[in-house]
């Protein structure tokens, strides 16, 4: 009875083991956040002064590439700043995978295309800089859905339409820059909820 005891309480070791080593290999990294990284180096079609192009390198560590910032807690990247480096490029939907971010900041450049709806999953995001680029088409429904964003900069772009509903969710809004797009319409926040 014994034996078959420790039988028992070995095979649950053993399989608490290799349940925990196979959560832990798939839960994210800073290799998470790198892959990422790498991603939207892979998009950038056009790198004049070649900052990403000599310093996101494998061989450097993540947290040691220009313009990345890593958190001192969990060793993440919690902050990207990639403003006025002359790049050209459009927005992987990886970056979704930097899930500590709390900064992001592509100010003055040349990015263009559409935004990614899979950013929504960035719910730690408080400043979201993508002004003076040159994005297009509607401003994304789902900006309206960061519940910890104090600073939202859209200025200088092509977007068009109208601005979102959804802004009336952001109630730590702080600063909301958005001249110089085709934008229509209504300005849709209330004071109720955007007491900052």
């Amino acid at each position: 009875m014994a034996k078959t005891g420790f039988l028992r309480s070995l095979m649950f070791l053993m399989l608490f083991t290799i349940i925990r080593t196979t959560l832990s290999s798939n839960s994210p990294s800073i290799t998470t956040d790198q892959r990422a990284l790498l991603a939207l180096k892979s998009h950038i079609t056009h790198d004049p002064h070649n900052l990403l192009a000599i310093n996101w390198s494998t061989s450097i560590s993540v947290c040691n590439w220009i313009g990345v910032t890593c958190g001192s807690k969990h060793h993440r990247v919690t902050a990207l700043n990639l403003s006025s480096m002359d790049l050209t490029g459009t927005i992987p939907s990886q970056l979704e995978n930097i899930s500590f971010l709390v900064s992001l900041s592509i100010r003055h450049n040349s990015f263009h295309g559409s935004l990614p709806t899979e950013l929504t999953s960035l719910h730690r995001l408080k400043y979201l800089s993508f002004g003076n680029n040159s994005f297009s088409g509607e401003i994304p429904s789902w900006f309206g859905y960061f519940p910890k964003l104090q600073c939202l900069n859209l200025y200088m772009n092509n977007f068009s339409g109208v601005i979102p509903s959804t802004f009336d969710n952001l109630s730590k809004l702080k600063m909301l820059l958005l001249y110089d797009n085709n934008l229509k319409g209504q300005i849709p926040l209330t004071s109720e909820n955007l007491s900052n």
